[in-house]
């Protein structure tokens, strides 16, 4: 179910034309608005724990919540799209909506480092570059599988790149890091897009589709806030 490590199909259950097209736009429909939904957890949740210093305290002044939380979410994005077709629907999509808050919870610091404008100039720029990309992907002609692996390989890089800095703490290594990463999330979205669309095509089981809908949201969920993430280190301006 995984896509991202696996190009092979799921398998085709027939139909129409027209019901073929209209299938896609349904999974594509569920996968926005469930990604949507994903991002509004995050974004509650990252509000409410930054207006509370209780919840502050909590989450980043314990370190085995601090750390749980870290692992957690490794664990639970490697698992919930390996486990995707053996969970059923509303479980699936309720360990999204957990990841998603998780991520909210992490993401609260950059309340105190980066100045709200700034944050929110940021958002404006990291939704316009996404749905380009997005909508890139799902018209374009080309053939963009073939750059998976090469997307794939550059992602593990970055993230030993990133492991390296955490103990250098270069500026330069950060700048190269951000604009880095910046480019790979965008390469990723026009890939995700192309791929959802494609496996939408392939399968017209409806519950497998739906399955598919909420990994597909939840991978791209992953290079929104991602993207946002680098474009906020670029654009940065800490608070003065």
């Amino acid at each position: 179910m995984d896509y991202r490590n696996s190009q092979t199909p799921p398998p085709y259950y027939g139909g129409s034309s027209a019901g073929l097209t209209t299938q896609v736009n349904t999974v594509m429909r569920k996968v926005y608005v469930r990604m949507f939904i994903g991002l509004l957890i995050s974004a509650f949740c990252a509000l409410g724990i930054a207006s509370s210093p209780s919840a502050i305290a909590f989450f980043f002044g314990n370190k085995i919540v601090f750390w749980g939380m870290l692992i957690g979410m490794f664990a639970m994005a490697w698992i919930i799209p390996s486990r995707a077709l053996k969970m059923q629907q509303g479980t699936l999509l309720f360990w999204f909506c957990v990841f998603s808050a998780l991520m909210g919870a992490w993401l609260t610091p950059i309340f105190f480092v980066y100045r709200i404008g700034t944050i929110v100039y940021t958002l404006f720029i990291t939704a316009g570059t996404f749905g380009a990309m997005s909508v890139y992907g799902y018209f374009t002609k080309s053939d963009l599988s073939k750059f998976g692996s090469y997307l794939m390989m550059a992602l593990f890089g970055l993230i030993i790149l990133m492991i390296v800095n955490w103990f250098a703490h270069s500026n330069t290594i950060e700048w190269v890091v951000s604009i880095v990463g910046v480019l790979l999330f965008v390469g990723l979205t026009a890939w995700d897009t192309q791929q959802i669309r494609r496996l939408a095509q392939a399968n017209l089981d409806p519950g497998v589709t739906d399955r598919l809908a909420t990994i597909g949201a939840m991978n791209l969920y992953l290079d929104f806030i991602n993207l946002f993430i680098f474009l906020l280190r670029i654009f940065g301006g800490g608070r003065d």
